[in-house]
């Protein structure tokens, strides 16, 4: 398998093999970030989730009050 790394710049695409280095550092570094985003985006899913867990367990554990 030699599948080329294709990277698309403003809807063109591009062989990665064939950027400069510059723009092939970028790219990777670009790969890199998106990376840790999607990272910390499934973290902030798995915090969210888990804080709705405690609300609901500490609404049921504090005195209810007439209104």
């Amino acid at each position: 398998m030699n599948e080329e790394v294709e990277v698309t710049v403003d809807g063109v695409t591009y062989r990665l093999s064939e950027l400069s280095e510059e723009a092939q550092a970028q790219a990777t570094s670009l790969q890199y970030v998106d990376a840790q985003i999607a990272d910390l985006q499934a973290k902030l899913a798995v915090f969210a989730t888990a804080r709705m867990a405690y609300q609901n367990a500490l609404q049921q554990l504090v005195p209810r009050t007439r209104q």
